[in-house]
């Protein structure tokens, strides 16, 4: 089964103790359907995958990757990591609000 999620998020900048991350937060249907992803992997595999992690294929614009998305806050939000080599193709940056695919 494949599923997409689709959403157009803010892109954030966060620093931490090593280093500055660029990311997208999923909330809400959005969060809801990675959740139920993640609890299906894990009754299927017996066990989820580190950090409790999706991997995926995430798409902005033209750029396409392979990744994953992170929960934070007990699965309420989920975090996607996105590297400057993609911000620079897609010429996007802080607080530009952008349309994120992800393929599960």
């Amino acid at each position: 089964m494949s599923e997409t999620v689709t959403a157009t998020l803010p892109l954030q900048r966060w620093q931490g103790d090593r280093g500055t991350y660029h990311l997208v937060t999923f909330t809400g249907e959005e969060a809801e359907a990675l959740t139920t992803h993640a609890v299906l992997q894990k009754l299927e595999f017996g066990r989820s995958r580190g950090f409790g992690s999706i991997k995926l294929t995430a798409r902005i614009g033209e750029t396409q990757w392979r990744t994953s998305v992170f929960p934070q806050r007990k699965s309420s939000e989920w975090i996607l990591l996105v590297s400057k080599k993609v911000m620079r193709a897609e010429d996007i940056g802080v607080d530009d609000r952008v349309e994120v695919s992800l393929a599960l």
